[in-house]
């Protein structure tokens, strides 16, 4: 028995129709600016700017970036989610990253190539 025969069984959501993922506006955003927000110790307050317009985006990942690893930087953002308050702080996306064993979360970056606003499919 290898590696994979001792691995613990990995759970997953159920399936969706093309239909439901066409439901995410998935965009490529640059970070103009991104700060530790004072009343956590997990979130960045980052603004993004996705082609159209500047956006509030609070993420979790405090623990693993320091915000000038961000600034400058293309990252991929859930646009259309429903705005949500964390710390007093209005949110306007999600940051897409992965989750590695042990929870470790790195941020999914676009390639500098890729135009503010460009969909992700």
């Amino acid at each position: 028995a290898g590696p994979a025969a001792e691995a613990a069984p990995v759970e997953h959501l159920p399936e969706i129709a093309i239909d439901d993922f066409a439901k995410c506006e998935l965009l490529v955003a640059k970070v103009l600016t991104c700060e530790k927000l004072k009343e956590s110790k997990k979130l960045l307050h980052l603004t993004v700017f996705n082609g159209e317009r500047e956006r509030c985006i609070l993420s979790g990942i405090a623990k693993w970036y320091k915000p000038e690893d961000l600034v400058g930087r293309k990252v991929i953002v859930v646009a259309n989610l429903k705005p949500v308050k964390l710390c007093g702080v209005e949110s306007c996306g999600m940051i897409c990253a992965a989750e590695l064993p042990g929870g470790e979360a790195k941020v999914l970056f676009a390639d500098d190539s890729v135009p503010c606003g460009a969909k992700v499919r």
